[in-house]
């Protein structure tokens, strides 16, 4: 797993956009933001028994799988500007790549683009009232399991969403952490 501050450069969003010199952003880091991350096997993700062990702990029941390609996804590049829309969930965001590549985009405490450059076999969780968007890289290509706890939420409240409880419960854990 690899990420790094970003730059404000209108350039296309799916380059790197790493700042010069570059920001190195830690695990560490990343969880302080409440963002959790694993490194599974996703050529075995139908019968793995670390994802399953995973999905029991943390209550993920419902799972579907989602190809975001031009030739496979409805609209495509309608769907990436909604994704790449600054915005926020009531429950948690979790993505498990099944092949591709792909970027989340977190902020920090301080506001700031912290990219997160997400692989074949890698898990993410944001919590719900993170600000976030989502973009492909520039292979265009990804297959990802979308994972949810009870019945799947796909409502994405853009930004300013500061009134919602999740956004404030966020917030005090920042303060917290």
């Amino acid at each position: 797993m690899e990420a790094w501050y970003i730059d404000d450069s209108p350039e296309d969003q799916r380059k790197p956009h790493k700042l010069t010199p570059n920001q190195p952003v830690s695990l560490e880091d990343l969880n302080r933001l409440g963002v959790f991350y694993w490194k599974l096997n996703a050529d075995k993700h139908e019968n793995d028994p670390e994802l399953q062990k995973i999905r029991d702990e943390r209550g993920y029941s419902y799972m579907d799988i989602i190809t975001i390609h031009k030739d496979k996804l409805p609209n495509y590049e309608e769907k990436l500007k909604t994704f790449f829309e600054e915005h926020l969930h009531l429950d948690d965001e979790i993505r498990y790549i099944l092949d591709g590549t792909a970027y989340f985009d977190v902020r920090d405490k301080e506001d700031r683009w912290i990219r997160i450059a997400m692989k074949k076999g890698d898990m993410i969780t944001l919590p719900a009232g993170i600000y976030h968007r989502f973009t492909m890289d520039e292979n265009n290509y990804t297959k990802a399991m979308r994972l949810f706890v009870g019945e799947p939420v796909w409502k994405a409240y853009n930004r300013p969403a500061d009134e919602f409880d999740a956004r404030k419960q966020y917030e005090n854990f920042l303060k917290s952490a």
